[in-house]
């Protein structure tokens, strides 16, 4: 059942979008991020670069949500990856992005099974039964994706393309709420190195 409080005003704010994914149930947090009219300047204050990999930064964290703007330098991507069994929403802030969804075979190999290409406005859903997945910024510019997971996710498995195989990875952020976080391991997010 989708909430009429949500599609009757779009969401302008990210303090807005908080408080609602406070009150909301996750059914409807796709009719949420539908209903945002979000000015780029709302996400400034939490975005930094890093021409090594994309940056996660954290927005807002509790027990039943987690709020990441990712920045991407121009042709960053992801590696494989799943969401350590959380459901995750994106909606995409700015720049155009591609999104390989995989499943894995009997032999242990990665077959596509659909590919999207997303705009800014765009929602995306991915949920761990439909398979792995990858984004990749295909702007020739920075771009930003807003990530809603419907718990935090502390670890996923992640593509080894070296070794062939999954490996689990412990998940850390850039920022949190804009500040730096001096005592987290750089270069922990799954990007393709």
């Amino acid at each position: 059942m989708e909430s009429t409080k949500n599609t009757q005003n779009s969401l302008q704010k990210l303090s807005e979008l908080i408080q609602v994914l406070d009150e909301e149930e996750r059914a409807n947090y796709t009719a949420i991020l539908k209903s945002m009219e979000l000015p780029i300047a709302e996400f400034k204050k939490y975005a930094t670069w890093s021409e090594t990999c994309y940056t996660r930064n954290c927005i807002a964290e509790n027990e039943n949500f987690e709020l990441i703007l990712i920045c991407w330098e121009k042709e960053q991507v992801t590696a494989i990856h799943d969401h350590g069994g959380e459901e995750c929403w994106v909606y995409f802030v700015d720049g155009t992005f591609r999104e390989h969804i995989y499943t894995e075979s009997e032999r242990g190999e990665l077959d596509i099974v659909k590919t999207t290409n997303l705009n800014a406005g765009d929602v995306s859903y991915m949920i761990d039964f439909m398979g792995f997945h990858n984004l990749e910024n295909t702007s020739n510019k920075r771009s930003m994706s807003l990530h809603l997971y419907a718990k935090p996710i502390k670890n996923c498995n992640v593509y080894d393309s070296e070794k062939n195989e999954f490996v689990c990875k412990e998940m850390s952020y850039d920022t949190v709420k804009g500040v730096q976080q001096s005592t987290i391991k750089k270069n922990n997010n799954i990007c393709l190195n």
